[in-house]
């Protein structure tokens, strides 16, 4: 089959009704697409049919007399995908409808060919006020688990409506430039004389923002390992670890290896990448090649370093903890269908217990850098907080950065701020 919306109807119903991930889905699909337009139409609707799935999922309930989920769950996410077409991609209304049409007859359903023509005919006839009605309440004006919407309304009552609205927007394409192998300005320069609006940013010093996702395979400097994808809240990490030339340093939850070169990249240092799933590390040793970088992979539980600790101290550790990944939910719009509010305690639980398995590796005088992508507190301050109180040989070190706010402990960036990812850090020295 090679119909993009047929294809990306049955991913999307793989990822919202069977629980696959987004890029797993992608995975599988794209190969069938020869057209790189196909394929970019195929991960446009496959993001928002994901990103908005709980919106348009809804609307459905109110559109059909009996529901597809169970018997059709192919045509049912098709059918989510037409209206992410008429609203969210604005198609011509005609081409979006007559093409999901014929999708009905590339996933073999013919027979429901009318009854898809009918529902998206009776959406656009009845717009206006099935929107109000998806309006009325947080869950579906942003496409959000209720859940999920009264821990950021707990947690961040003043910030609610923007976290919200944040959480759903296109992010901007940023990139990392590797200064072992180009300066910034050579990649920017590079990327605008290839014809793609790149700007260095103003206060990160090795990020470059684009203002959309592109094919970055085919842009100048990426074979020759002169940048990688990154966001920018993330490319804070290497900023707080301050390393130095000849320093021991751990990363931890390493996968896939984004915040290891980094550190490579800005001094001559001794990096242990340490992973705990094996297939993962592929990934880490594929962007170290490609950046011309080196560092010792290693396979092992972070909460339990008797299995691969060699005795030695390190001067900095970073730990990019397991977490709810609910403040890059613009990326990874699949985590709003796939995370639980009964996630939370044992992510807290296993955040806890690495943190204080690491903190003995750690050399007096050195620096742990504790990161997660969530914007919970529970995860973040709390775990920090709790940490800090059965220490005595722990300081956290002030942190402020030109955006976001200081929380209790710590650093959050809210999705969104200086339109960058949601994360959390915290910097702590051992005494």
């Amino acid at each position: 089959m090679n119909d993009t919306r047929a294809l990306a109807a049955q991913a999307l119903a793989d990822v919202a009704l069977r629980g696959m991930s987004l890029r797993e889905a992608m995975e599988q699909r794209a190969p069938k697409l020869s057209d790189p337009r196909d394929r970019a139409l195929l991960m446009a609707l496959l993001s928002d049919g994901a990103r908005w799935w709980l919106r348009f999922d809804a609307a459905l309930d109110h559109l059909l007399d009996k529901p597809l989920r169970r018997k059709e769950p192919e045509v049912h996410a098709l059918l989510v995908l037409g209206l992410v077409q008429l609203e969210i991609l604005e198609l011509q209304d005609y081409a979006a409808v007559a093409a999901t049409v014929e999708a009905t007859r590339a996933l073999h359903r013919p027979r429901l060919s009318g009854l898809v023509n009918a529902i998206l005919r009776r959406w656009q006839r009845e717009r206006e006020n099935l929107l109000a009605q998806l309006d009325a309440n947080a869950e579906t004006r942003h496409a959000m688990p209720r859940w999920l919407a009264d821990v950021i309304r707990a947690d961040w009552p003043q910030q609610v409506d923007a976290v919200l609205a944040d959480s759903n927007r296109e992010p901007p394409l940023m990139l990392r430039a590797n200064r072992r192998r180009a300066t910034r300005d050579t990649v920017v320069d590079a990327l605008r004389n290839a014809g793609y609006g790149a700007d260095a940013h103003p206060w990160l010093s090795d990020a470059i923002v684009l203002p959309h996702s592109s094919d970055v395979t085919r842009m100048p400097g990426f074979t020759q390992g002169w940048f990688a994808v990154q966001d920018g809240a993330a490319q804070v990490a290497a900023d707080l670890a301050d390393v130095r030339d000849g320093q021991r340093v751990l990363d931890a939850c390493a996968a896939p290896g984004g915040k290891a070169c980094h550190l490579l990249e800005r001094a001559d240092i001794a990096l242990t990448a340490l992973e705990f799933d094996a297939d993962r590390t592929a990934r880490i040793r594929q962007n170290l090649d490609r950046l011309g970088l080196h560092a010792e992979v290693c396979v092992g539980d972070a909460g339990d370093p008797s299995t691969w600790w060699d005795g030695k101290p390190f001067d900095r550790i970073l730990i990019d903890a397991p977490c709810s990944a609910t403040g890059v939910l613009r990326r990874r719009p699949d985590v709003r269908l796939h995370r639980r509010a009964s996630d939370i305690d044992a992510l807290v639980s296993q955040q806890q217990r690495i943190l204080a398995a690491l903190w003995p590796l750690l050399a007096p005088g050195g620096r742990l850098v504790y990161v997660t992508c969530s914007l919970l507190r529970a995860e973040n301050e709390a775990v920090v907080a709790r940490f800090l109180a059965d220490r005595n040989d722990a300081n956290a070190v002030p942190v402020t950065l030109p955006v976001g706010q200081a929380a209790a402990t710590g650093w959050q960036i809210l999705p969104g701020d200086g339109d960058l990812d949601g994360m959390y850090y915290a910097v702590l020295e051992r005494r």
